[in-house]
């Protein structure tokens, strides 16, 4: 693990309730869920750090399928002409600390149909956000994915790849010997918003995407600070 605290992310803060179609995925800085039925993410997780905000290496890659992974995936024709961006959930930006993790971040595996207006706009600013948190607190744990309705629609030339309705970012930092958390929440689509318009507690984004984040912490500090949206920790 050249990144311990993927190990701690992926193993003891997310356990998914839906885990039907899917396969892991332990990348060099991020672990992935991929749902091989819907062909995108069920959810991404990782760590990042100031260290590895401050790394050097130029955004760079093709996106590709990743030969390595056992079952369906999206092929990179199946987004072409389709009017959707090949959405990052671990942007390419936070894994610029090595030229492995840089060419790692473009495979599909990691990637959802997004909006362009929203993928190079406000999801951007949130993204820039979480490496700003990073720098300024040392270290963050992330948790991200799409949020798919029940009967979802569908793009590909070639395979049916389901289009979130929205996309959810959860951030997990230490506060001296506690813990805080903030989320936020994005509609698949065109907008320009204040960054506190997105801000939706963990239990809110937990009932959207149907998962159960950070289910790794003490009971009690887990119910305390998914219930509450604690803005002002967040330097907001």
């Amino acid at each position: 693990w050249q990144n311990p605290g993927q190990l701690f992310v992926a193993q003891e803060l997310i356990k998914i309730v839906k885990l039907k179609c899917c396969g892991i995925k332990v990348y060099t800085g991020f672990t992935v869920s991929y749902n091989t039925k819907t062909l995108i993410p069920n959810w991404v997780a990782y760590e990042l750090t100031d260290v590895e905000v401050d790394g050097q290496f130029p955004r760079k890659g093709q996106f590709g399928m990743d030969l390595s992974f056992k079952g369906r995936q999206a092929m990179r024709e199946d987004y072409s002409n389709s009017g959707w961006d090949k959405g990052h959930m671990c942007p390419a930006a936070d894994l610029k600390w090595s030229e492995k993790t840089m060419y790692e971040s473009f495979y599909l595996t990691n990637i959802c149909p997004q909006n362009a207006n929203l993928n190079r706009g406000d999801w951007n600013d949130i993204e820039e956000l979480v490496r700003d948190y990073a720098q300024r607190y040392g270290s963050v744990y992330i948790v991200c994915g799409p949020i798919v309705g029940d009967d979802p629609e569908y793009m590909g030339n070639y395979q049916r790849i389901a289009i979130p309705d929205a996309f959810y970012k959860a951030i997990l930092r230490k506060k001296g010997d506690a813990w805080t958390v903030i989320g936020f929440v994005c509609k698949n689509e065109a907008g320009s918003k204040p960054i506190l318009s997105y801000i939706r507690t963990i239990d809110e984004i937990e009932a959207l995407a149907g998962v159960d984040l950070f289910y790794g912490l003490p009971d009690d500090i887990e119910t305390k600070i998914e219930g509450e949206d604690n803005i002002a920790d967040w330097a907001l």
